[in-house]
């Protein structure tokens, strides 16, 4: 791999740590459901420039779940994500509308705290999973998703409430993500990001990611749908104490 291919803020080690880091994070999406997407941001964050993180890695996780939505689309659940497309384009319309810059720690917890509630709690009425609920969650965390980049674990803990196959569940979730991330190149484009500079480096790491979707598979297959839950709960679980751990780190310095 050539230095002229990648970004000057990142070395070729650094770049191929990543694309390794984005086989192991893309097989443990497609194995448990979640949890992947959020673990790559977080060690591109070690390296890679503040201003660059959310969009760069929009495109890649836009690749990588268009890879396993591709692979699973006849599980996905399309009453669903009819429901849910027009939400992504009110949310990021009114995200990048407004551009706002507003503490983090408050998105940090107001997701975290969703998550567990999802999660561990009373479970949403019947009527939450109708077109208008799927369409104000997607709403919601379409527009979120512009300036925290962590909704993943948000979108997982509701699509989860909607379908006890794991199948069904892992494919609704790759191709609702693949929507909520695809205006992150319209949005940040217009903002004045250039994405160019990125590019064989967001092709590779996402080449790499198909890699380890398609092993995650594999390891779904022998996963029965009550263990997938049961795992898929303590994942989620996990990335949403991260998040407040996240919120009081950064309400100490805001």
């Amino acid at each position: 791999m050539e230095l002229s291919l990648l970004p000057g803020s990142i070395s070729p080690t650094i770049a191929i740590g990543l694309m390794m880091a984005s086989v192991i994070t893309s097989m443990i999406t497609a194995s448990l459901g979640a949890g992947g997407g959020l673990l790559l941001l977080v060690l591109m964050a070690l390296w890679i420039p503040p201003a660059a993180i959310i969009p760069v890695h929009g495109m890649i996780q836009l690749g990588s779940n268009v890879g396993r939505a591709t692979l699973t689309w006849r599980h996905t659940d399309w009453p669903a994500i009819a429901a849910f497309a027009p939400g992504v384009l009110v949310g990021a319309g009114l995200g990048a509308w407004l551009l706002v810059d507003l503490p983090e720690h408050l998105w940090q917890l107001t997701i975290a705290a969703f998550v567990l509630y999802l999660c561990w709690g009373p479970a949403l009425p019947k009527g939450a999973f109708g077109r208008p609920g799927i369409f104000i969650a997607s709403m919601a965390t379409s527009f979120i998703s512009l300036f925290v980049g962590a909704t993943g674990p948000l979108v997982a803990a509701f699509i989860k409430q909607m379908h006890k196959d794991r199948y069904k569940t892992v494919a609704t979730f790759a191709t609702a993500m693949s929507l909520q991330h695809a205006p992150k190149a319209v949005v940040f484009g217009f903002a004045g990001f250039v994405f160019h500079e990125w590019l064989a480096f967001m092709l590779a790491m996402i080449a790499f990611g198909f890699a380890g979707t398609w092993l995650g598979l594999h390891v779904l297959r022998s996963i029965s749908n009550r263990h997938f839950q049961r795992v898929f709960n303590l994942v989620l679980t996990l990335l949403a104490l991260r998040l407040l751990w996240q919120a009081g780190q950064s309400a100490l310095w805001w």
